[in-house]
């Protein structure tokens, strides 16, 4: 039996940006909901389904539950995004700024044009700065964990003979 080297080893793109875009929504939604449990925020883990759900069926276990699902559901659509379009940018400022992006996105213009989330002027400090942290450290966790797969830093790691 002859072994492939780590430079011929291929990674499923779509399968990869699946698994990390899974591990982001539970990793970070399950952070949102400790942040909106110890009120540092006022967004609800469901707030990307505000508009289908009534905000007090949000607040119950069962809501959040559906909240945290569609947050995963969410981070697997935004790692198959940075995939087709990012994935050969190195480094974590890339995903950085494509969480700063999505913030942006959801916070300034799509979430309340929606009903997602408030207005930036009518949002308590507390919530901006909380919600954007998350944001950029989930963009990170897709952004850099997407390029870290991609680049050739992979092929550097030593080959174990088993």
């Amino acid at each position: 039996m002859s072994q492939k080297n780590a430079s011929t080893i291929k990674t499923s793109r779509w399968l990869f940006a699946l698994y990390i875009g899974f591990f982001a929504g539970l990793i970070w939604g399950g952070l949102k909901i400790v942040e909106q449990y110890l009120k540092f925020t006022k967004i609800v883990i469901g707030f990307l389904v505000e508009p289908f759900f009534k905000h007090d069926f949000l607040l119950t276990w069962k809501g959040t539950l559906i909240g945290w699902g569609f947050f995963i559901l969410f981070s697997i659509v935004a790692a198959y995004i940075y995939m087709v379009t990012l994935w050969k940018l190195q480094g974590p400022w890339w995903g950085i700024a494509y969480g700063a992006a999505w913030w942006c996105l959801i916070y300034l213009l799509v979430g309340p044009l929606a009903g997602m989330t408030y207005w930036i002027r009518e949002s308590d400090f507390n919530s901006v700065i909380s919600d954007g942290c998350l944001f950029l450290v989930w963009g990170m966790f897709i952004g850099y964990s997407i390029a870290i797969e991609y680049s050739d830093e992979r092929t550097r790691e030593p080959i174990h003979k088993t």
